[in-house]
C-alpha cells in the first residue's frame, strides 16, 4: 500500500488557539497532543501522515481555501460526533448539515462538518458498510 500524502499544513494566525482546537478534535479521535517545533508550527504525527499548524511564512493573514476540505478518518459514528463536539467546544463553528449519515457516488457515509477557528473547513468521516 502506498500513502497517497505526507502531510498536510493549514495556516492560522493565532496558532495556540488552533492548537487547542485540534487538540480536542484530533484527541476526540485518538491522536496525541500536537507538539510545537523551535519556529513555533505544531504538529500532530501518525504512522500514515501529518498534520500540521502554521502561521504563514510570507507574513500575510491566514486565510482558508475557498472549496477546500481536509477530511480525518473517524472509527465510527460516535468518534465522528466526538470530534464535532469537540470542536464547538474548543472554537470551532458548525457548517454544512448536522452530523448524519450520507449515501452518494461514494458509498454509504457518516460525515460531520466543522470550520476551525481560522475558518478551514473540516470533516470527520466514517465509512458506514
Amino acid at each position: 500500500r502506498k500513502d497517497m500524502f505526507s502531510h498536510i499544513m493549514v495556516g492560522a494566525d493565532d496558532v495556540e488557539k488552533s492548537k487547542k482546537f485540534y487538540d480536542a478534535t484530533l484527541g476526540a479521535l485518538g491522536h496525541e497532543p500536537g507538539v510545537f517545533d523551535d519556529k513555533g508550527r505544531c504538529f500532530y504525527f501518525t504512522p500514515t501522515g501529518i498534520f500540521a499548524i502554521t502561521q504563514p511564512i510570507n507574513g500575510e493573514p491566514a486565510s482558508p481555501g475557498n472549496g477546500s476540505t481536509i477530511g480525518f478518518a473517524a472509527a465510527d459514528p460516535a468518534a465522528a460526533d466526538a470530534w464535532h463536539a469537540a470542536g464547538l467546544a474548543n472554537g470551532g463553528s458548525s457548517c454544512e448539515d448536522p452530523p448524519g449519515a450520507r449515501e452518494g457516488a461514494a458509498g454509504k457515509l457518516y460525515l460531520a462538518y466543522l470550520r476551525d477557528p481560522s475558518g478551514n473547513k473540516l470533516c470527520a468521516l466514517h465509512r458506514l458498510a
